[in-house]
């Protein structure tokens, strides 16, 4: 599907779960969600990270609810489901998505403007190069006999200083290879948006929403 729908249709649904106390659909969402990221080959590290982080907050709201609250012990699966509802239907976007191809279709079919979303994708791809001064700064300190920890306002004071300094360094780039805001632009990759994802977009919504209105339990 295309990157944009799909990011779309995530949010909507996303928006929905919040909305309805449905056992059932929470439990095939996941289910769909899952079956869809295996197709996809994802990695036993990422499945296990799915399952293991959201467990505490799920548990948090489980036992709240059983414990103190007045819907029952049906609400307090429910809540515990969306969690897990949220996550993996998230996961569908994250671990299947490539970024670039999100901010091209961006801004070539939801008409996003240029410079949000090459900024955008120019921070995505400094993250590497942040970690990796991050831990230049450290070394930097280690070897001065000062140990600056992930608390410290020293490191991300450093840090941001050279993201400045990276940021000045991307606009000339930009610049030099005849990026001109507000101009018509021609793209080497071009995304169209085609019948299918249209397609998969609507019937996924479709169905969804058939099974929050059917489905109540």
């Amino acid at each position: 599907m295309n990157p944009g729908l799909k990011l779309f249709l995530v949010v909507i649904l996303a928006l929905e779960v919040s909305f309805t106390q449905s056992l059932i659909v929470n439990l095939v969402l996941i289910g769909v969600s899952l079956l869809y990221l295996l197709l996809h080959r994802m990695s036993p590290k990422q499945f296990l990270g799915l399952i293991f982080w959201p467990l505490f907050p799920a548990l948090g709201l489980f036992v709240s609810q059983w414990l103190y609250g007045d819907a029952g012990i049906h609400f307090a699966f429910v809540l515990f489901t969306r969690i897990y509802a949220y996550v993996f239907l998230g996961a569908t976007f994250t671990i299947t998505t490539n970024i670039t191809d999100l901010s091209l279709t961006l801004e070539q079919d939801f008409k996003l403007p240029s410079k949000f979303a090459y900024g955008v994708l120019a921070a995505f791809n400094l993250m590497p190069k942040i970690i990796s001064e991050v831990k230049t700064i450290k070394t930097a300190a280690l070897m001065r006999g000062e140990v600056l920890h992930f608390w410290t306002p020293t490191l991300y004071f450093k840090a941001i200083l050279a993201s400045i300094q990276w940021s000045q360094n991307l606009a000339e780039a930009m610049t030099s290879h005849g990026f001109v805001e507000n101009q018509e632009r021609t793209h080497y990759q071009v995304i169209r948006i085609t019948a299918m994802d249209w397609l998969l977009f609507g019937g996924g919504l479709i169905i969804v929403n058939l099974m929050f209105v059917f489905i109540h339990y």
